[in-house]
């Protein structure tokens, strides 16, 4: 079992064409152990109006792209500012980072526990 305070669980929502940027990004910074998802949705702030070859229409719920990653304590604020640099482009939608702490994780194949399974 962990102690809440050494490792920490990153969420993070982001658009997805800034996913690659922030994989990159993140590999040069070691992390490789991530989950990516797909999914739908928006903040607070209202639909957005999109232009497409000229055509505009409403986005209730935009495509984002969720990443997940379980670190430790230490390489929290330098996977957070990284995350800051590479999604950011300014306007509203950019996404959002969630920190949690981890309680445990098991290795199913081994049954192993803690900081071996990261």
């Amino acid at each position: 079992m962990y102690n809440n305070d050494e490792v920490k669980r990153i969420e993070c929502i982001i658009r997805p064409f800034k996913l690659d940027e922030v994989k990159l990004a993140l590999s040069e910074l070691g992390v490789v152990g991530m989950t990516v998802t797909d999914v739908r949705g928006r903040g607070s702030n209202e639909e957005s109006r999109e232009h497409y070859r000229g055509a505009g229409y409403t986005i209730y719920l935009p495509p984002k792209v969720k990443i997940e990653m379980i670190v430790r304590d230490e390489d929290v604020e330098p996977i957070v500012q990284t995350i800051l640099q590479y999604a950011r482009t300014g306007e509203p939608g950019d996404g959002k980072i969630f920190i949690l702490p981890m309680e445990d994780a098991i290795r199913v194949r081994t049954e192993e526990r803690g900081d071996v399974v990261l």
